[in-house]
């Protein structure tokens, strides 16, 4: 299959149920992923999206907060790609809600 190709409804349902975690952390960093790209995720980007979800919790949060680089087998320049979206900050333009994490506490005005 062409690396280009985008996924179809059914296989970024797949890779998103996939992509669960049991940290609140990665799952916020996902949820921002998939809200972010979901609609253009190709067939090399779930290469690299499914090479990092066979990370631990630990492991993976470690990439995401830059405490560590890949290494070995998770040295692929599909990583490298997926990993950089992931680790894209949040837009200060978005609303309020998706900026915060759930139920922290609001900013006084």
């Amino acid at each position: 299959m062409d690396d280009c190709v985008r996924l179809d409804e059914r296989q970024r349902s797949q890779l998103r149920w996939r992509c669960r975690r049991g940290l609140l952390e990665n799952d916020l960093f996902i949820e921002r992923f998939f809200d972010r790209h979901g609609e253009t995720l190709t067939v090399r980007q779930a290469r690299g999206l499914q090479a990092l979800m066979e990370l631990s919790d630990n492991d993976l949060l470690d990439l995401l907060l830059r405490r560590r680089e890949p290494d070995g087998a998770l040295s692929t320049p599909e990583v490298a790609e997926v990993l950089a979206l992931l680790r894209t900050p949040p837009r200060t333009d978005a609303p309020p809600s998706r900026r915060s994490l759930p139920n922290s506490p609001k900013e006084s005005a």
